[in-house]
């Protein structure tokens, strides 16, 4: 018997075309997915105006060590609900580990850590996250709408978001420039 084909610990690249101006050039880290839904965050776009010391400083956390790094827009869903990828050399209350590739913190601990320069090694903040239903994705997977690519740290942590699309597609030796924008039928 064939087993499901679950995404955590992968990325999902939005395909041309999608359809929906939210998700264009979309690269999506998959945090979950199994029979009841899936939850990911966006890493292919920031913010304009939000850094990391502005986003620390509402918590009144002084940035300390900590770099103004932009913050990422994670998903439409709860866009002001953040939450922090990154290496496996930290845990914190409420970590978890995705596939032994990265973690996912949520709370505002990892966020302290990082200020004192006592957090991850890698790191990137986001706010919000992309949410499917029971099935949703699957349906999804299934039309013209998402690729899912093996995943790299590097890619998370090595390449600029701006680039991170093009990267993900060039790393599964695709040049998504040649991909067409609508799905045929046979």
């Amino acid at each position: 018997m064939e087993s499901a084909p679950f995404l955590t610990g992968q990325f999902l690249l939005a395909m041309p075309g999608i359809g929906d101006p939210r998700f264009e050039r979309a690269v999506i880290a998959m945090c979950a997915h199994d029979d009841e839904g899936a939850l990911g965050i966006g890493v292919g776009e920031t913010i304009d105006g939000l850094g990391l010391h502005t986003l620390l400083r509402q918590f009144q956390i002084d940035p300390g060590a900590a770099p103004d790094a932009a913050v990422h827009f994670g998903g439409p869903v709860e866009p002001r609900r953040g939450f922090v990828l990154h290496s496996t050399d930290w845990e914190g209350q409420d970590t978890i580990d995705v596939g032994g590739r990265w973690a996912l913190s949520g709370t505002v601990d990892v966020l302290r850590a990082i200020a004192e320069g006592k957090g991850p090694n890698q790191w990137l903040v986001a706010l919000g996250y992309a949410g499917w239903g029971e099935g949703q994705l699957d349906a999804e997977m299934a039309r013209h709408g998402w690729f899912s690519t093996e995943s790299t740290p590097g890619l998370l942590y090595d390449v600029d978001a701006e680039d991170r699309w093009m990267v993900g597609f060039a790393g599964a030796g695709i040049d998504p420039r040649m991909l067409a924008s609508s799905a045929g039928t046979a």
